[in-house]
């Protein structure tokens, strides 16, 4: 009768610390879907607004049309990219801030321009949203860690592994960036 109970407890313990254990790797996969689309919320709103950035820009400095045709190329490519995987994103993300670069760049040899307060609402707005971008690329990259740390931990990676529960890319800026893009009029 003992043995019986203690088999029964034994059986109950297992099955709670599966159900338990599943449910925190199915929650924090969501957390990393959840995320990423935090992520893809934020590269559409600057994706939207640089058509009108580049649009701004060009009113003043129409002679400067490689910079322009960069950005928007730039921009296609970042487009294009978003159903790939986060690496690919990122890489296409990269090129579109270099891109930027330039247009700013451009936009410092004309003093009207920088004056124009169609120009300041957009930079600003941009600035805006490249920091919402980087402290979503943070938050999801953390959640990674805590994710990939929970499939590869004793015993959690015995159900990870019997589950199908794959380590998560991580969404990566440029290595050479050291900040965020500094604009100076």
């Amino acid at each position: 009768m003992i043995v019986g109970i203690i088999i029964a407890v034994v059986v109950v313990l297992l099955d709670l610390f599966v159900i338990v254990t599943y449910n925190g790797l199915v929650r924090t996969r969501n957390r990393i879907d959840n995320a990423f689309s935090q992520i893809a919320v934020q590269l559409k709103r600057r994706h939207d607004l640089i058509p009108n950035l580049v649009e701004t820009v060009k009113g003043y400095a129409e002679h400067e049309r490689g910079v322009f045709e960069a950005v928007t190329q730039a921009r296609a490519n970042a487009i294009n990219a978003e159903e790939g995987p986060p690496g690919a994103q990122a890489q296409a993300e990269n090129v579109l801030s270099g891109a930027l670069k330039s247009l700013f760049a451009v936009a410092e040899a004309y003093p009207d321009l920088k004056a124009n307060e169609n120009f300041l609402n957009l930079q600003e707005e941009l600035t805006s949203t490249e920091d919402k971008i980087a402290y979503s690329r943070q938050f999801y990259n953390d959640s990674v860690l805590g994710y990939n740390n929970k499939i590869q931990s004793v015993p959690a990676n015995l159900l990870a592994g019997m589950f199908n529960f794959t380590p998560r890319e991580y969404f990566e800026g440029d290595p050479g960036e050291q900040g965020p893009v500094a604009v100076q009029f």
